[in-house]
């Protein structure tokens, strides 16, 4: 009884919490700040393992590991406080004092912030004080069998103590639901409808016969935006509407400018594939995928900011205070196409892929590229900012490395004997010359590559054959148009991306 008490008080702390949040700021949230600072303070190797286990189910992993060791300490709030209720409101003091930490350190908090977790803390500590009432009141009574009248005076108090502990479960529960809901008022949906009828100033040219094997079992060229991989370090994807956007361009600038969307939108609009990459994949991994993306070169907007000399660093920074560093040099290259992003396959940006603008490179992986929800970009250097990734060891600047993937036969599939091999090669801003496969540590074979649509996205590879019966093994290589075939040389994601060459078994029955 005890430890029942303790966790709905907390839990209670929890929802009021959120609710608050909702009304103030999403970020405000205790529980959503804990989990933010926890993901801050992980250790590279650490998160590398979440990504790896759990792939972009982590977040979802840590919330409910969050919600089990807050559940305990609840627990623990309650027996320690069966005696006296003291050491139980001291550990909720302990236990607010920690939110509002988590919540006022949090990148862009602002004092109004500080209501939700000051919220919680009340909640928290005037339902434990009812509750804990109750439950000494009944526990008195149970072992007080002097009165002749016990077990109807027991019955009445355990009721009482059964009927607010249920209020309260329930009351936690809308409470965090109705911050959830708010959270989302912004009417970020409507800015995202009208978003769908901006048309491309330049739209991509239709896609070429044979860009990928799809039938054969290769991904197929454009990734439909409900399969595009998604990796970042936000708990809930910040709502934020085209009306309420704006992007600071300053620092070593000549102007400094401020685009609201209107301005963004009045541009020039090109359209065009490009390959993204997290820097997270392991060899022969997920998190690659290919869009149609609509956006405004970046070139053209620094040019007039005009750039300073020394300016090394375009220092990005999103909504929810994530902050990147991009090499300039990358950026008022015309050649590149960086752009500010507003659409995706057509579509508004989906929320969680940084509606309403966010900005790609290609050839960069995306920690140093691609910036969501973005709302701040200073010209600087390498040496005054260090951006979120860089501080905790990441590199400095990190080109997309020439790889290659195999996607058919599957690890351990039976498949037929005149099954084909597929899969992708890339090889951002340089283009991929050839893919060679061997099968069982035999000599290289080419593939068949697919058609290429432009140096900035993958290339799709098929290799026919007639396998014999029996457990075979698959590698490929891939070699850029620069002449570079991609080392055997197996290395992990950190610092700069992994290497190696990627092999599967296959089974012929």
């Amino acid at each position: 009884m005890a430890a029942f008490v303790g966790l709905l008080s907390v839990a209670a702390g929890l929802g009021v919490g959120h609710l608050v949040a909702g009304l103030v700021s999403s970020t405000a949230s205790p529980f959503l700040a804990v989990g933010g600072t926890a993901i801050d303070l992980t250790p590279i190797g650490l998160r590398e393992f979440a990504v790896r286990t759990f792939g972009t189910y982590d977040k979802a992993v840590l919330l409910l590991g969050m919600a089990v060791v807050i559940g305990l300490i609840g627990a623990v709030v309650g027996l320690v406080s069966r005696r006296s209720r003291v050491p139980g409101l001291v550990l909720i003091v302990l236990l607010g004092a920690v939110a509002a930490a988590a919540v006022m350190t949090r990148p862009n908090a602002g004092l109004l912030n500080f209501l939700a977790p000051l919220a919680a803390l009340i909640a928290s500590a005037e339902t434990f004080e009812v509750l804990h009432e109750r439950g000494q009141t009944s526990a008195a009574q149970a072992v007080d069998d002097a009165r002749p009248a016990d077990g109807v005076t027991v019955g009445v108090s355990r009721r009482k103590l059964l009927v607010g502990s249920a209020a309260v479960a329930a009351g936690a529960g809308i409470a965090a639901a109705g911050g959830q809901l708010l959270a989302g008022r912004g009417d970020v949906e409507t800015s995202r409808k009208a978003v769908g009828r901006i048309a491309p100033t330049v739209p991509a040219p239709p896609l070429p016969a044979g860009a990928d094997f799809a039938a054969d079992w290769s991904p197929s060229f454009i990734t439909p935006n409900r399969d595009f991989y998604r990796i970042d370090t936000t708990l809930t994807p910040p709502q934020l509407s085209t009306e309420d956007w704006r992007l600071r361009i300053h620092g070593m600038v000549d102007r400094e400018i401020t685009l609201s969307w209107s301005d963004l939108v009045s541009r020039r609009l090109v359209e065009r594939p490009v390959t993204m990459l997290c820097v997270s994949n392991e060899v022969g991994g997920p998190y690659i995928s290919t869009a149609n993306f609509t956006g405004v070169l970046l070139a053209d907007i620094l040019k007039e900011a005009g750039v300073q000399r020394g300016a090394d660093q375009v220092f990005t920074t999103s909504v929810d205070g994530w902050t990147c560093g991009t090499p300039t040099a990358t950026l008022i290259d015309s050649g590149r196409q960086a752009m500010l992003v507003i659409k995706m396959n057509g579509e508004p940006l989906p929320i969680e892929h940084g509606f309403p603008v966010r900005m790609i490179v290609p050839g960069l992986y995306g920690y140093v590229s691609g910036t969501k929800w973005i709302t701040d970009m200073e010209l600087t250097t390498f040496d005054a900012q260090r951006a979120y990734w860089l501080q905790r060891g990441w590199a400095q600047r990190a080109p997309i490395k020439t790889m290659s993937r195999i996607d058919s036969p599957g690890e351990s599939r039976r498949v037929r004997p005149d099954t084909p091999i597929t899969g992708i090669a890339w090889a951002q801003t340089k283009g991929i010359k050839k893919v060679e496969v061997r099968v069982d540590h035999g000599p290289w074979r080419p593939a068949e590559l697919s058609t290429e649509v432009n140096l900035d996205t993958w290339r799709m590879f098929r290799l026919r054959g007639r396998w014999e019966p029996g457990n075979h093994v698959a590698e490929v290589r891939a070699t850029d148009k620069t002449g570079y075939t991609q080392t055997a040389d197996r290395a992990g994601p950190i610092p700069d991306g992994a290497s190696g060459w990627h092999s599967v078994q296959f089974i012929v029955p």
